[in-house]
């Protein structure tokens, strides 16, 4: 999930309906909201760069790293 708002009922109850169907394919780490994002937009960077810092910038890190070990894992068993 991305842009994620757990202040909200409606993104808290989409992101519980998505995990429910699609237990595999959702990754556990979620991207919040922040203010961080239209300002990286207007400067033209990726958060990464621009806020380094940031929570949106260590979401994706936590991402990649999330992303990167899911494909490294050896496959799981065929039933």
């Amino acid at each position: 999930a991305t842009m994620y708002d757990a202040r909200t009922l409606h993104a808290r109850e989409v992101l519980a309906r998505v995990v429910e169907r699609f237990p595999d394919e959702v990754f556990h780490t979620v991207i919040s909201r922040t203010v961080r994002f239209p300002e990286t937009t207007v400067a033209g960077e990726p958060i990464t760069t621009y806020a380094p810092t940031s929570v949106g910038a260590d979401g994706y890190r936590r991402l990649a790293r999330e992303l990167i070990a899911r494909h490294t894992a050896p496959p799981v068993a065929q039933r």
